[in-house]
């Protein structure tokens, strides 16, 4: 066996895949621009590293579970009252630190949804843990668990991440058992993981009013009593 079978033998043995991969290519650029056998060596760990973080953030975008694939590129401020300042400092992740959570209000297809996974995104790609929710889903899934006797297994999940967005709050109603074990998960995570709750609230149908605003009333009163906030951006109805 010549020594580059070994050498890619032993990279792949040691799951140093992007170093396997991009070896021929900086090893030929070293030779080429007589770069010392440091600096070669430092360039194959540095992409090495580079593969790495790219598959960490391809793997925490899978768990994430995003309905659609949306970035704050392709979103449209023109035309809009949404202030693009405000989202820009959003999207930039500082919220997460302080544990500070958001609200969006607006109507169907003004883009809280676009925003809110746009946010999420970006927070990944900063080493973070993002997860999203519809409603709806999230609170069968929170009655089913309490059914199967394992109430309580997705707040400690849940509480690992760094951000969880729940999405369409206000649009369907649930039973007011469902607002419960939600508002019992919002109290978990709260001074722990960042919310992202996108709503219709001002502008739901009346039998969803009252189940969505007593949500939304509750966990922000949660968070005011202990100094926290709940950042509030409104989009247009």
């Amino acid at each position: 066996m010549v020594l580059r079978d070994r050498l890619m033998e032993a990279m792949g043995t040691l799951g140093l895949y992007g170093m396997k991969a991009t070896f021929d290519e900086v090893l030929a650029a070293g030779i080429k621009s007589r770069a010392t056998p440091e600096k070669i060596l430092l360039d194959l760990l540095e992409t090495e590293l580079a593969e790495r973080k790219a598959r960490s953030i391809r793997y925490r975008m899978g768990l994430a579970k995003f309905p659609v694939d949306k970035d704050l590129d392709r979103f449209e401020f023109t035309e809009t009252p949404i202030n693009e300042m405000q989202v820009r400092h959003l999207y930039d992740g500082n919220f997460l630190s302080d544990h500070t959570n958001v609200i969006m209000v607006g109507g169907t297809g003004t883009g809280k949804t676009h925003l809110a996974i746009a946010i999420a995104k970006q927070s990944i790609r900063n080493g973070r843990k993002a997860r999203f929710f519809n409603v709806l889903d999230l609170v069968n899934q929170l009655e089913q668990e309490k059914l199967d006797n394992r109430g309580g297994k997705l707040a400690e999940h849940l509480v690992r991440h760094d951000l969880v967005i729940l999405d369409e709050l206000g649009y369907l109603p649930f039973s007011k058992n469902g607002g419960q074990l939600l508002f019992h998960l919002i109290s978990k995570l709260y001074e722990r993981t960042s919310l992202v709750i996108t709503t219709n609230l001002l502008c739901c149908a009346p039998h969803n009013r009252f189940n969505a605003e007593s949500i939304v009333m509750r966990s922000s009163h949660a968070t005011s009593s202990a100094n926290a906030s709940f950042d509030c951006l409104f989009t247009p109805h």
